[in-house]
């Protein structure tokens, strides 16, 4: 017998609601509660909210709450997400919120052999999640078919155009049927989000918690400003060595080689802490990364903007921008890995001196916020060492210089010799011919055979 559930209010089935029970939530979130009623509605709906405030419950809960058995086994709901970890992720949730469901998820996405996914595909699915490309790829070989899809969500929509899938993702909305109810989730809004609600939304509800992009209350905001590159890395790795070696700690790059600079310096301090992940890594690698930061294994991941959206890393104590992010919508994302689930968190970025400027535009955005600038670490040591980029730049005047004529050599130009103005002409032998003999040189008539 399931005892009292602080799910109660949606009125789940019970076998659903006895998986969401064991995962221990003590009350659905904002988000959760707003958005269940409306969903459950069956209008097209928007929903914007704050990373971290549990998004993916809440659109899987009505959503499977509406689901029916289908003896077709062909998939009625379809997730469409940005990236290869989201999908992993969310097929996870389904996964463990499913577990005494007759319900099967299958998750698709590139880099892994495409015959093998279309073989777990044709043993019949409920569920399919998948990236934009892989699953584009799938329905056009015909080894997918999207005719029974009665529920379709996107994640991440923003994220998902700042990729570079939007023509895989609007071909993909012509081949859904027309009668279907249709998600969108995600933190951010942007003109072309905006333009695929209005072309393939159908009178849409929006469900929001608050201001797009607002930052979750539970988080600090800290700052530090040191002179240089190398004078960063030094304040980062004295910051680390004040941490216990349980806090789980997330640093942002803006490059892959800074990560994996990032990721070799780091190691030699805080030996068998230290995850790297970045687009070069290979999805094993990227997968198993994931995984053991997420257990624990590892407690100190180094990132590109790669799993700065959707992905629901728990317990992450500290968020750090080495590189602090250039847009404002990007800076959210990122912090919102920590302070999730009403726990407390910490959000710091380093900023060079050469960029204060990028230090001020942010906070122009931090409305309501405002960056903390506590104490450097007593360990810290300042470098004098800068990298080429800092190195001052010497701008050398481009001076036209005119040459002045030698009159003495005499003119660069002069007439031709006698010898080469001839020139080659094409010889009239036959006027020749006429000449030397009175009459054309012929080689006689030809032969009537």
């Amino acid at each position: 017998m399931v005892n009292q559930s602080a799910f109660d209010e949606f009125q789940l089935p019970k076998l659903l609601l006895r998986a969401v029970d064991e995962l221990g939530f003590e009350a659905p979130t904002e988000i959760q509660s707003i958005a269940f009623p409306m969903i459950m509605s069956g209008r097209d709906s928007v929903g914007l909210a704050q990373t971290g405030t549990g998004k993916t419950l809440a659109y899987l809960l009505p959503v499977l709450k509406q689901w029916q058995f289908s003896k077709d086994r062909l998939p009625q709901i379809l997730i469409i997400v940005p990236t290869r970890e989201l999908v992993t992720q969310v097929v996870d949730v389904l996964n463990t919120i499913t577990k005494y469901m007759s319900f099967t998820t299958i998750g698709l996405y590139g880099g892994v052999n495409i015959k093998t996914q279309a073989a777990e595909v044709l043993l019949g699915q409920d569920a399919v999640v998948a990236t934009p490309g892989r699953l584009y790829d799938m329905v056009l070989r015909g080894d997918l078919s999207l005719k029974k899809i009665k529920k379709l969500i996107i994640d991440e929509a923003d994220e998902m155009f700042s990729l570079g899938f939007r023509p895989q993702l609007y071909r993909l909305l012509e081949l859904l049927p027309e009668k279907k109810q249709s998600l969108l989730f995600s933190a951010t809004m942007n003109q072309e989000v905006g333009t695929l609600i209005a072309d393939h939304f159908i009178n849409p509800q929006l469900i929001q918690t608050r201001d797009t992009g607002s930052l979750l209350e539970n988080i600090e905001l800290h700052a530090f400003v040191v002179p240089n590159f190398n004078s960063k890395i030094n304040l980062l790795a004295a910051f680390l060595e004040k941490t216990s070696v349980e806090d789980k700690i997330l640093i942002f790059t803006s490059s892959k080689e800074n990560a994996n600079l990032l990721g070799v310096k780091l190691d030699e301090k805080f030996p068998d802490r230290i995850g790297v992940i970045h687009s070069n890594k290979t999805q094993n690698n990227r997968l198993k990364t994931v995984e053991q930061f997420q257990s624990g294994e590892t407690t100190i991941l180094v990132a590109t903007d790669l799993v700065s959206r959707g992905l629901d890393i728990p317990d992450v104590k500290y968020v750090i921008n080495f590189d602090a992010p250039e847009e404002y919508d990007l800076f959210v994302h990122r912090i919102g890995r920590t302070g999730r689930a009403n726990e407390k968190g910490i959000a710091v970025t380093l900023f060079t001196e050469f960029e204060i400027e990028l230090k001020n535009l942010l906070q122009v955005y931090l409305v309501g916020n405002s960056f903390h600038y506590p104490a450097p670490p007593e360990n810290y040591l300042v470098s004098d060492q800068l990298i080429p980029s800092e190195e001052p730049q010497v701008n050398m005047p481009n001076v036209q210089i005119k040459l002045a004529i030698n009159k003495e050599r005499g003119d660069a130009f002069h007439e031709k010799s006698e010898k080469n103005k001839k020139t080659n002409q094409r010889k009239n032998w036959k006027k020749i011919k006429q000449e030397k003999y009175g009459k054309p040189k012929t080689k006689g008539q030809k032969r009537k055979k």
